[in-house]
């Protein structure tokens, strides 16, 4: 038995042809407009057809969905390529694409592909600024009464690397300590 046919609402009447055809022809399916609108399926192809909409099939609903998905793909790994400077690889592993299809879909969105020299400048500039401010950081430590060699045990450098990033950064060193027993400086012959 079906069940009776609903009655027909002021709000039934407020969702127009018009209304739903525009909907539909910038991108929503009938089950959107169905879910949107409260009318019944049915009634929601009855006014599509009032209206002269043209139908999409299965394929090009899905074909225009993919359209949109590929417009955000391409604008989120613009993004990373411009603003955190990452590479084509980068960009094909965050879009699980192939380089290719990853510099394409760059291109697209309207981004200028760099060149490999490019790339080396924007990641050495990143990490010289990276490593001074470590260098300073060491800096601040070491002044503060920290030794070298646990200062290299924190950051998991070597002592020769701690050294380093802190001539780096300018600090005046403390003198070595002589553990053990005193020594006495050699005479040159």
């Amino acid at each position: 038995m079906n069940p009776p046919p609903r009655p027909t609402t002021d709000h039934d009447d407020q969702v127009t042809a018009q209304a739903l055809r525009e909907q539909y022809e910038s991108g929503s399916t009938v089950d959107q407009l169905v879910a949107s609108s409260g009318l019944s399926y049915g009634t929601v192809l009855n006014r599509l057809h009032e209206a002269g909409t043209v139908m999409r099939t299965s394929w090009q609903t899905h074909r225009l969905r993919d359209g949109q998905a590929r417009r955000n793909l391409a604008a989120r790994l613009r993004r990373l390529y411009e603003q955190q400077g990452a590479t084509l690889t980068e960009l094909a592993a965050a879009g699980s694409v192939t380089r290719r299809v990853a510099r394409r879909l760059l291109i697209e969105a309207g981004g200028t592909p760099r060149t490999t020299q490019q790339t080396l400048r924007i990641r050495s500039a990143a990490d010289a600024a990276r490593r001074k401010k470590l260098a300073l950081s060491l800096r601040a430590r070491y002044e503060a009464g920290a030794t070298v060699p646990d200062l290299a045990a924190e950051c998991s450098y070597s002592v020769g690397t701690v050294y380093r990033l802190l001539h780096q950064a300018g600090t005046c060193m403390r003198p070595k300590h002589n553990h053990g027993p005193a020594r006495t400086p050699r005479k040159r012959s």
